[in-house]
């Protein structure tokens, strides 16, 4: 089995971390394929930035020549998972909904904890569109900025459990979400801070598209999720990656 794990911005070290936590949950048949988009911002952390990145993970992915059985879309209320399931045959996984989805059979509700407030109604809204909202506590943020968990994981670590550490005592949150993918190599240290399960979207995403493909199990093409009409372009799509 080969999973692509599709990170939303262009920082490679960050694809690479996101691309070690899908391998450390990953099943031993299973490929992991961490991809970082062919244009777009070094992070994702606003609307235009979102729809930006939407464009470019689906154009990565069609640029991937290999085969291939599963997608996650690693970025956390980021547009673009429907586009992907339009595009594709195979199975499509947003970290955001497969964390949500995940907390919601280890407690009664759960928190996500975030990077910007500003990137707070992005999440929210994909939560609700997702219909996952009515089982959340709140979305909390940090206040540090995606390059800001790489350049100082101390720091990060101590804002993040702060936060979590809120969503349990005031929220009344009992399962916290990591909410940027960029932090999946901080969630052993918080559950020391905090006590609580922490999801990781990235492995959640792994374990449930595996799921999704031993199953034999993919988008339904009936209605909304059908191919693409044909229809003329102009000027698109450019061609990343083509010869």
């Amino acid at each position: 089995m080969r999973i692509l794990v599709v990170n939303v911005n262009t920082t490679e070290t960050m694809t690479a971390a996101i691309g070690r936590q899908a391998a450390a949950v990953a099943g031993p048949d299973t490929e992991i394929v961490p991809l970082t988009p062919l244009f777009g911002a070094d992070s994702v952390e606003g609307n235009y930035e979102s729809y930006l990145a939407a464009i470019a993970v689906m154009e990565t992915v069609r640029a991937y020549r290999e085969p291939f059985d599963a997608v996650i879309q690693a970025g956390y209320g980021e547009h673009g998972r429907e586009g992907l399931q339009e595009l594709l045959e195979v199975p499509v996984v947003d970290i955001t909904e497969a964390a949500a989805t995940t907390a919601m059979f280890l407690g009664h509700k759960y928190s996500v904890v975030t990077t910007l407030d500003r990137t707070v109604p992005l999440i929210e809204d994909r939560l609700k569109l997702a219909g996952l909202d009515t089982r959340c506590a709140s979305v909390r943020a940090s206040g540090l900025g995606v390059l800001e968990l790489e350049r100082d994981p101390a720091a990060a670590v101590e804002a993040i459990a702060a936060q979590c550490v809120s969503a349990v005592e005031h929220d009344r949150a009992e399962v916290i979400c990591l909410g940027c993918g960029g932090m999946a190599e901080l969630r052993a240290r918080v559950i020391e801070r905090t006590g609580a399960p922490v999801v990781d979207g990235v492995a959640a995403a792994v374990t449930l598209a595996e799921s999704l493909v031993r199953q034999n199990l993919s988008t339904s093409k009936l209605r909304t999720y059908a191919p693409a009409r044909p229809k003329t372009f102009v000027n698109w799509p450019p061609e990343f990656g083509r010869s």
